[in-house]
């Protein structure tokens, strides 16, 4: 059985660059950010891809099943047996579907959730400051913010419920951060 673990934080908060060194760093761990595979279907420049693209380029999230498929799909194909994904769930409505596809099937397990936690204004400026794209704006990352903190108390009061949430302090050096996220993550694979 596959065993998934989700890394959740505000944007700017260093999830997708935490997950990424680690996966490149141990060959048994897949990563896959929700915004890049997003990001991959609009550069095809496939009609899903523009329909994504419709939601993305204005801070808004993408519709449900879209992202689930997306997701799921990702997992099931991946020659790797411990998965990590960032960027999701990013509303009450995803973390729902992803528990009940998840609860349908015998293949995936989640294992932890793992909050990266920031401040707002250290978020602010690690997005402005690498302003990689047009979606790189303030009133673009307000809306985030915005998408993001509405939801993200009863997120954790979920995962925490069931004992899968862990938050690490996001505003610490990169190596720091990896390696707590690394340790949670081995600890919690052994069990």
């Amino acid at each position: 059985m596959k065993k998934l673990f989700l890394i959740i934080g505000a944007p700017g908060s260093g999830k997708t660059t935490d997950a990424s060194i680690i996966a490149a760093n141990d060959a048994k761990f897949a990563h896959y950010s929700t915004g890049d595979l997003l990001r991959a279907e609009v550069a095809s420049g496939s009609e899903l891809g523009k329909l994504i693209d419709s939601f993305i380029s204005k801070g808004n999230l993408v519709p449900l099943d879209v992202v689930v498929n997306t997701i799921i799909s990702a997992i099931k194909s991946s020659d790797k047996d411990y998965i990590l994904i960032d960027g999701y769930p990013r509303s009450e409505e995803q973390m729902r579907e992803l528990d009940r596809v998840l609860a349908s099937q015998n293949e995936v397990s989640l294992d932890g959730v793992i909050e990266v936690d920031v401040s707002e204004e250290v978020a602010r400026e690690r997005v402005l400051g690498r302003a990689r794209g047009v979606d790189d704006n303030n009133e673009v990352f307000n809306n985030r913010m915005k998408v993001y903190t509405a939801p993200i108390e009863a997120i954790r009061a979920f995962y925490k419920d069931k004992s899968l949430l862990q938050v690490i302090n996001g505003e610490r050096g990169i190596d720091e951060i990896v390696g707590d996220m690394k340790n949670l993550i081995e600890n919690l694979i052994k069990g």
